[in-house]
């Protein structure tokens, strides 16, 4: 279950706000730096699902801005059949950061969602706000005009944490191919946690700058019976199109922790966050790896920088990323170790029918994913014996 956090900046010790969280998915991670591109009139992106996905469609294309900008991402090669590589997302040249988080739809929408689904799906979003977004608010915009114009891939419903210096917005795209979306700004006083993503109440005072929406949200919603405007209820985003579930389990209790720190003399350091990702309660095996995001405006973008563990945080230290950085250290990248597909692919060019993604040099080194792996087992298999003294290590 992935999982992001946003705390806004009147809850800090230092007085920023801060975007952080992992994802969950079975297969290999790796660090990339993407140099900001120049791109001539007529490119396309390709974008969405194919007929292999747990939920298929079809890839098709979007068309490609002039310019996209200079990110930090993670990416990882599987899930639920979806084309690799895919990234939950990461940290643009503009301070944009970007978090990706499941947000299961109700059934009925992941019923009568067509088997021939066309748009980009939720990894494509990710990436195309970080090419495009200047700001948290333009990465919503983006992410609904993208909807409108091209529709959505969907894997049972989606949601995104958007967030710059200034604020923060919680997406949510709904299966049923119906392009039903909405949004909820984050403020200086906010804590929010994903796991999943969730939106309640919301105000559908027309220009209310709290909320953006699909403009089918109440409508459809209204066809369907699921909300009826006479009862006097307020239109509950989760209610009416989420699983009814609204805060699970774990958001309370990392929301409540994260109050509780907030409401301290000294407030949230630097350290309560990284915890938060850390924290064995939320965070094992599963977890592909760690982020923390400072959101700053510093005088020069290369300053820009986010923190990043390689495998689940329980088992390698937090390290600054900086936008300034050029390329990515070899351990660090993309390894045939958990890659999917590998098993059936050689490096062997007498092959040339199953040729490895990974290059032959970059095997010749060590995975650093596989080294804190191994960690990682030892700890999860003996935490009594090895957790309080590797934690204090990292720490």
């Amino acid at each position: 279950m992935s999982y992001g956090l946003y705390i806004g900046k009147n809850h800090t010790q230092n007085g920023i706000a801060y975007l952080a969280g992992y994802g969950d998915e079975p297969s290999s991670h790796w660090l990339e730096i993407i140099p900001k591109g120049n791109h001539k009139p007529g490119e396309t992106v390709a974008v969405g699902v194919t007929a292999d996905a747990d939920m298929p469609g079809h890839l098709s294309t979007v068309r490609q801005v002039p310019e996209t900008a200079k990110h930090i991402r993670v990416s990882y090669s599987y899930y639920k059949g979806m084309p690799a590589p895919l990234t939950n997302g990461g940290l643009n040249e503009y301070g944009v950061a970007v978090r990706d988080i499941w947000s299961p739809s109700r059934p009925e929408l992941i019923a009568m969602t067509p088997p021939d689904q066309t748009g980009p799906n939720y990894s494509d979003l990710a990436r195309l706000v970080l090419d495009r977004a200047r700001s948290a608010r333009e990465g919503v915009a983006l992410i609904g005009s993208l909807i409108a114009e091209y529709g959505h891939s969907t894997y049972g419903g989606n949601s995104h944490l958007i967030a710059d210096a200034d604020e923060g917005w919680v997406v949510i795209e709904f299966a049923g191919g119906q392009n039903l979306w909405a949004a909820e700004r984050l403020d200086e006083n906010s804590i929010r946690a994903s796991r999943p993503g969730y939106i309640g109440e919301i105000d559908l005072t027309s220009g209310h700058p709290d909320y953006l929406y699909s403009p089918n949200l109440v409508s459809f919603a209204i066809e369907q019976s699921w909300f009826k405007p006479d009862s006097g209820e307020a239109f509950n985003v989760n209610k009416v199109y989420g699983d009814g579930r609204h805060r699970w389990e774990g958001v309370q209790w990392i929301e409540t922790e994260m109050l509780s720190r907030a409401q301290r003399p000294e407030k949230i350091s630097l350290q309560d966050v990284i915890w938060a990702v850390r924290t064995p309660k939320l965070t094992g095996d599963t977890a592909g790896y760690g982020q923390v995001v400072p959101l700053v405006n510093p005088a020069y973008d290369d300053l820009r920088m986010l923190w990043h563990t390689q495998v689940s945080s329980i088992a390698a230290p937090f390290v600054p990323v900086y936008m300034g950085v050029s390329k990515v250290p070899e351990e660090f990248r993309q390894h045939r170790y958990l890659t999917a597909n590998e098993s059936a692919k050689f490096i062997d060019r007498r092959m040339p029918g199953a040729i490895s993604v990974v290059p032959q040099a970059i095997e010749c080194t060590r995975s650093a994913t596989y080294v804190f792996k191994r960690l990682l087992h030892f700890i999860t298999l003996h935490p009594a014996l090895y957790m309080e003294e590797i934690f204090s290590i990292w720490e």
